[in-house]
């Protein structure tokens, strides 16, 4: 995994968990940090949906252990 997606990740997951607390909590970490519908929250939810397109990418990545496992050795 790249750098790009484990930061792309991270990302989803700070999303995710942003979006958990808005359901059950109706709380809304980014908007308390940043404050309501400031410019650096708007960047924030930004970055975030771009993660969700990269991460979007591992969903069609090959499983690359599955396909290790099912290659002939060579060195047999």
């Amino acid at each position: 995994m790249s750098t790009l997606q484990r930061i792309a990740l991270l990302l989803t997951i700070v999303g995710a968990i942003n979006w958990g607390l808005i359901g059950f909590f109706n709380f809304n970490l980014v908007a308390a940090i940043f404050g309501e519908a400031t410019a650096l929250s708007r960047i924030v939810y930004g970055l975030v949906g771009i993660a969700g397109l990269i991460n979007l990418g591992l969903l069609f990545k090959p499983d690359l252990v599955r396909e290790r496992a099912t290659e002939p050795n060579p060195t047999r």
